[in-house]
């Protein structure tokens, strides 16, 4: 342990002030207001370093960290591992809202009675309740609530646990979400540290309360410390958000002498057609991978209809053969422990030139067995399963380009894996029928992809969050960043509705690009084949938004 005034960030890292403040706040709840690009992740990560480091949260205590998305709380478990090690981080729980109230559901489920009843071997649907045998994602949070309500126990035993917990992009908290919070936690020690950010609350259709962090700040006397800095972007993609910031939020500008520099690149692109867009951000894209930029690090964002917006696009990329993933399908399924291990052990069967894919496979070799023994048993088991499927694979009778041939290799891995091993991944797969749905998700996914082209190469590529060009709607977007962000369709026809949410989610977009933004608009979209409510083949630039960006331009030609 090191006393706290001898504390300095991991990495050498420099922290703003106010930043500084929070990471290092050993007294007092806490609520982070912070723009795109501000660190929020990392000041969550060196705080936790601090926090256990010092010995403010004390041995046996733990620090609980709930995210709204599956990826958040998997980046910032991954964060901590790295600045504090895996002793410090194994006191480090990080959860979504509906994780965190599915172990709560899990540990107390026999309070829950009546029309809440649930058997031990309950089941989660998407969208179906069955009065005493399955529930819904929508009510995990309202069923974990009750239970802090009406359980002493379970109340205390969270209180005792957890000395501090870190609320994630608390802006989108729903009226449940935060009424499930104070059941735990307001009126104790518990020391609270919420971070969100009132320019990115996109999540209004869902529920999310108008202005929850001013009432957290309330509601548990906590000292508001807003951050301004964006680490992200260059200067000149800096420059624009700081116009679009002066309309939200004029108080939050940051000053003109912070964002000096040319770096950074905003440029406007405008077709005729939905058609010629695709052809000209193909040849952007194919420009840009040539030149040697990752795939992951090039997204596609649309404020909604991606599927449809994005349609013409997604067939010219896939003409040239290079590789995109429509993240409104698949950005949770990657997210999945299971998935990931299921296209890990197709990359490895069918291409030998895949280490990364066969050290987190054999990674599981490790989880097998409680003793050393029964793990190099487990070891040696599974490396004669990889041989065998692999000499099956490059048989010229196998048929690669069809799920017929995959799906019983696929089940004889989960078969020499066993249940129990599986189930270990992910405390969301150990009740109900979660481990199965995403098994059959991943198998279902994997075969849409096959249909392409009847590559499983091509098909692993589209998957990969690694390989494949990212689409992405606004709202998927969210704590995610790019080297290079593309904004299809800055036009009225899809940034329409109330001004302040169409401006705060095209902030977000914009704010996701570190170094290059390209906004496109056409003048006309043609019907898609796809039924569609409404769809306006004409289309209107939003001038409002594009101004912002051709504003820079402008002031450097005067």
């Amino acid at each position: 342990m090191i006393n706290p005034e001898d504390w300095r960030p991991v990495g050498e890292l420099r922290l703003e002030q106010n930043a500084l403040t929070a990471v290092t706040m050993t007294d007092r709840n806490v609520v982070v207001a912070a723009g795109p690009g501000a660190g929020k992740t990392e000041l969550l990560a060196q705080r936790a370093d601090f926090l256990l480091r010092t010995g403010i949260c004390p041995y046996p205590r733990r620090i609980l960290a709930i995210s709204f998305k599956i990826d958040a709380a998997r980046n910032l478990r991954d964060r901590v591992r790295v600045r504090s090690g895996p002793q410090f981080a194994a006191r480090f729980d990080s959860f979504t809202f509906h994780a965190f109230a599915k172990r709560l559901i899990d540990n107390y489920r026999p309070t829950l009675t009546g029309p809440d009843a649930l058997p031990p071997d309950y089941r989660i649907d998407p969208a179906i309740r069955i009065a005493d045998e399955q529930i819904t994602f929508d009510d995990l949070v309202p069923l974990a609530l009750k239970i802090l309500e009406t359980n002493q126990h379970a109340r205390g035993a969270l209180r005792q646990t957890y000395s501090h917990v870190f609320l994630d992009e608390f802006q989108d908290a729903t009226r449940n979400q935060y009424g499930f919070v104070c059941a735990a936690f307001k009126g104790t020690p518990v020391i609270l540290t919420a971070v969100g950010d009132v320019k990115q609350r996109i999540m209004a259709w869902a529920g999310a309360l108008n202005g929850v962090l001013k009432i957290f700040a309330e509601d548990f006397t906590a000292e508001p410390l807003p951050l301004y800095q964006n680490f992200r972007s260059a200067p000149r993609l800096r420059r624009m958000q700081n116009r679009m910031i002066a309309v939200m939020d004029p108080q939050a500008v940051s000053p003109d002498e912070e964002l000096v520099g040319d770096e950074g690149l905003i440029t406007v692109r405008h077709f005729d057609s939905d058609a010629d867009e695709a052809i000209g951000v193909a040849d952007l894209i194919e420009k840009w991978l040539q030149a040697g930029v990752a795939p992951a690090e090039i997204a596609v964002l649309v404020r909604q209809q991606a599927s449809l917006v994005a349609g013409p696009l997604v067939e010219e990329l896939h003409n040239r053969d290079i590789a995109c993933r429509n993240e409104q399908e698949r950005q949770d399924l990657n997210a999945e422990p299971v998935a990931a291990l299921i296209f890990n052990f197709i990359r490895v069967v069918a291409d030998d030139r895949q280490p990364q894919a066969y050290t987190d496979l054999m990674r599981i070799a490790g989880r097998a067995g409680a003793s050393e023994e029964a793990a190099l048993r487990f070891d040696s088991r599974l490396k004669r399963l990889l041989r065998e499927v692999r000499a099956e694979v490059r048989r010229p009778s196998f048929g690669e380009d069809a799920i017929d041939a995959w799906a019983p290799l696929i089940r004889r891995l989960l078969d020499c894996l066993s249940r129990p091993v599986l189930a270990a991944l992910s405390p969301a797969y150990q009740q109900g029928s979660r481990l199965d749905d995403i098994v059959d998700e991943a198998l279902g996914a994997f075969e849409k992809e096959l249909l392409v082209d009847g590559s499983p190469a091509g098909a692993l590529k589209r998957l990969s969050e690694l390989d494949a060009v990212r689409i992405l709607t606004i709202h998927k977007c969210k704590g995610l960043e790019f080297e290079k962000v593309i904004v299809l369709g800055v036009e009225e026809q899809l940034f329409w509705g109330d001004p302040s949410a169409a401006i705060s989610e095209f902030f977000v977009a914009i704010s996701r690009a570190k170094n290059e933004l390209v906004l496109t608009h056409v003048d006309y979209r043609a019907r898609p084949a796809a039924p569609v409510q409404r769809w306006d083949a004409q289309r209107t630039a939003q001038r409002t938004f594009l101004d912002l960006a051709d504003q820079d331009r402008r002031e450097r030609t005067r």
